[in-house]
C-alpha cells in the first residue's frame, strides 16, 4: 500500500475508535428523571432495555402512551480553574495579561514561577443535579 493511503487509513481509524471510545455512556439517574410528556423517542417499537440503554438512552416502561427508550437530559458540567499549579495547560503566552488571558476564556493566576499563568480550564461534570 502507498504510505499516504496508509496514513489516511490510520487517521480515520483513529478518530473512528476515538468516537466509540468517547459516546453512549450511560446516563445518570438524574439524566433519565424526565416527566413523560417531556420525553424524546430514543429508540424504536419493540426495542428491549438492553439496547435502549447500550444506545445510552434511558429506558422506563411505567407509563402507557409515551416512549419508553427516551433521550436523557444533557449532562451538567462547569468550568473551574484547576488549584494544582502542575495541572495548567497553557492556554496564553509569555507576558499575558490576566485582561488578555481572561479576554480568551481562560483562567490566570501569577503563581508560582515556572508553571503557565494564563491557563484552561478543568471541565467538570456533574453527576448528580436537580431540576
Amino acid at each position: 500500500m502507498d504510505l499516504k493511503v496508509i496514513c489516511v487509513f490510520s487517521i480515520v481509524l483513529v478518530v473512528a475508535l476515538s468516537t466509540l471510545a468517547e459516546g453512549n455512556r450511560p446516563p445518570t439517574r438524574c439524566q433519565c428523571k424526565l416527566p413523560a410528556k417531556e420525553r424524546k423517542n430514543c429508540g424504536y417499537p419493540g426495542i428491549s432495555e438492553a439496547e435502549c440503554k447500550k444506545a445510552g438512552c434511558c429506558f422506563n416502561s411505567s407509563v402507557r402512551g409515551v416512549p419508553w427508550c427516551f433521550s436523557p437530559k444533557a449532562r451538567k458540567v462547569r468550568k473551574i480553574c484547576p488549584s494544582n499549579a502542575h495541572a495548567r495547560r497553557n492556554c496564553g503566552f509569555p507576558g499575558i495579561t490576566a485582561k488578555e488571558c481572561e479576554r480568551k476564556g481562560c483562567c490566570f493566576k501569577a503563581r508560582p514561577a515556572g508553571v503557565p499563568w494564563c491557563f484552561y480550564h478543568h471541565v467538570v461534570e456533574e453527576e448528580y443535579y436537580s431540576s
